[in-house]
């Protein structure tokens, strides 16, 4: 999936997790909260397969992990990394 065949609603998704406000819920197909709702998980299912987004780290099926934009949709969308504290 390039850039341009992103809908409004995943480059939303997108920004949030760059901001650091994504989480993802481990499992075969996994869900992802941004501030706490759930987003929609065909934008979502879209993403991960596409290798947009992923977790920090690895996770087990229920565990709920922060989400990041992978280094490859980074230089995609010239996105800069999130400030950390």
């Amino acid at each position: 999936m390039t850039p341009g065949e992103l809908n409004h609603r995943e480059r939303a998704i997108l920004r949030a997790v760059a901001d650091g406000r994504g989480e993802l819920l481990a499992g075969c197909e996994p869900d992802l909260a941004i501030d706490g709702g759930w987003c929609d998980r065909i934008a979502v299912a879209r993403l991960i397969a596409g290798g947009w987004i992923c977790a920090v780290r690895p996770a087990r099926a229920g565990d709920r992990v922060p989400a990041r934009i992978t280094d490859v949709a980074r230089s995609r969308l010239d996105i800069a990394p999130a400030l950390t504290a």
